[in-house]
């Protein structure tokens, strides 16, 4: 990337802040190889500038990481020099690294809001049925439930999760998928519910005949024309049959959004005053599932005065496999790509490894990445399309799972092979971080420019940011529907796994154990150190341990 143009703070305004006698304004101007230059703009220059366009493709959050190094009894990034057109300020690039490399975990990690964001109560009802009548549709549901799920855990957001899994065979099918998700210790009461349902039920019509477990059939049509018509429920809606199933799950949300104990996992509380309104449902549900959730919500409000009013769906599209029939189910999509694993490993290693006990979680391992960057690459809202064929199992294939997984191996690889290297006095232990020359880092091979700088750049300091917009729900869109940024840790994960991966194939890490390599060897370990945190935080994000071998 070679940006260039300007990019202006927050709420500034050109045509108002650059005039004569204003306060100096602050702006960032991107030069070629993606040199950076801060300058104070403003200062007795006359007229009022022309502002160059802005580059599209410079992220803002990274120009606000940038200009945020700086601090209190810390050593300026920047030094001044005089120009005609008023004061610039140079910002220095190993300046830059030594700030942020300095402290890679808590720079990895992801930004804390500053009080605890709203709470919100998951539901995801694919996880009422069994795990063999899962399709494919409602498991990437789940697995965008349990994603969005652990972004929200990361920043803070009190969240519970809704249903509890009852089905015996789901909790260990979810384990294999590395899902979390709470199973049932006990039902909810649902004697309130029902005893408002049976007051609402409509006259059966023409004798029919109701299913087993069924109470009757609620009205729901005046609740559709009075909320529904605005907010984009479907105007057909006319009315819901009650089962006892049904009841339980409503029981499930009611009791999740009346009963906030602190939750022992953050130590948090909720705020005192907090009630009904201060909550927000998400349903997650599949493209066949949201007919059948607009009725629950609807027979919610009708039951219960103190239902939340704002339930969103983040509805999943559908899943279409390639020249198959969707009629594959989540148990038996997981049991082909880890047979598509186990093969691809044998035909690499020419023996069968799936049985050595060595490499049967490895292999596990890899093939619920493989299914959950299949799932989660593309915005949930969108129609996905798997290719099921064994060429997409390989550690070369840059849009796998298996890929960034190979690459955190390499990773893991080359740490080891540093510290072997210094247990046999080849290399001295590694200095503290603050004694380093980040200036040693500079590699100008033309093709990717500097590729440490584009780690650093492209990597390391726009990820919390980025984490943070995955978390980000829209809790006061108007409407029903909202969408959520979970492909965005998968895609972040690839491209950085396909910068590192050529990094690391044009630069010789380890080098020869002589002393005057030391310096740029630790300079460039602890940036590869801050690859890796990133790396491994978010596959956790997913749900993955990383790998040390493949």
């Amino acid at each position: 990337m070679r940006p260039t143009g300007l990019i202006l703070p927050r709420g500034s305004n050109p045509d108002r802040d650059l005039v004569p006698g204003k306060a100096p304004t602050t702006h960032i101007v991107w030069g070629p190889r993606c040199a950076l230059r801060l300058e104070v703009t403003g200062v007795d220059v006359g007229e009022p500038r022309r502002w160059p366009s802005l580059e599209p493709e410079v992220p803002e959050r990274v120009v606000h990481a940038i200009v945020g190094l700086q601090g209190p009894g810390v050593a300026p990034v920047l030094s001044c020099a005089p120009t005609p057109a008023g004061l610039a300020l140079q910002l220095r690039r190993s300046a830059v690294f030594e700030r942020v490399l300095g402290a890679v975990a808590a720079y990895a990690a992801p930004t804390v809001p500053a009080a605890p964001g709203p709470r919100v109560v998951l539901h995801c009802p694919a996880l009422c049925g069994s795990p063999c009548a899962l399709r494919l549709s409602q498991l990437r549901a789940v697995l965008v439930a349990d994603h969005l799920a652990r972004a929200l855990h990361a920043h803070r957001v009190s969240v519970r999760l809704v249903p509890a899994v009852r089905d015996p065979h789901m909790p260990t099918f979810l384990q294999q998928l590395r899902v979390d998700w709470p199973a049932a210790s006990e039902r909810a009461a649902t004697e309130a519910l029902r005893s408002r349902a049976l007051a609402e039920l409509t006259p059966a019509r023409n004798a029919e005949a109701l299913p087993p477990g069924a109470l009757g059939r609620v009205c729901l049509k005046e609740l559709v024309d009075e909320r529904g018509r605005t907010t984009g429920y479907d105007p057909n809606l006319d009315s819901c049959l009650v089962t006892e199933d049904l009841l339980a799950v409503l029981a499930e949300l009611q009791q999740a959004v009346q009963d906030w104990a602190e939750d022992s996992s953050l130590g948090l509380a909720a705020a005192p005053d907090a009630g009904a309104d201060s909550c927000m449902v998400v349903h997650v549900v599949s493209c066949e599932e949201e007919f059948q959730q607009q009725k629950l919500d609807l027979l919610w409000w009708k039951l219960d005065d103190q239902a939340p009013l704002r339930q969103k769906h983040l509805v999943c599209g559908p899943v279409k496999v390639a020249g198959a029939p969707g009629t594959l189910t989540a148990p038996e999509y997981y049991e082909l790509r880890h047979a598509q694993v186990c093969k691809a490993s044998a035909l690499k290693h020419g023996r069968d490894l799936a049985q050595d006990p060595a490499w049967m979680e490895i292999f596990r391992v890899l093939s619920v990445a493989t299914i959950k960057f299949e799932m989660l690459s593309t915005a949930p809202q969108s129609q996905l399309l798997l290719a099921l064929a064994d060429s997409s199992i390989s550690t070369k294939g840059t849009k796998s799972g298996t890929f960034v997984m190979y690459n955190c191996a390499r990773l893991a690889t080359l740490f080891e092979s540093y510290k072997c290297s210094m247990e046999q006095g080849l290399y001295p232990t590694f200095p503290p971080v603050s004694s380093l020359d980040f200036s040693l880092l500079h590699d100008e091979h033309p093709s990717p420019p500097q590729g440490e700088w584009l780690l650093l750049f492209n990597s390391v300091l726009p990820f919390p940011d980025l984490l943070g917009h995955t978390a980000a729900l829209p809790c006061t869109a108007p409407g029903l529907h909202i969408t959520a940024r979970t492909e965005m840790v998968c895609k972040f994960l690839v491209q950085l796994s396909m910068d590192f991966s050529s990094y690391y194939n044009r630069v010789h890490i380890l080098g020869e154990p002589r002393p005057h390599l030391f310096g740029q060897m630790f300079a460039r370990l602890q940036l590869l150190r801050a690859v890796r945190e990133v790396l491994h935080t978010g596959l956790a994000m997913l749900g993955l341990p990383p790998l040390s071998h493949i």
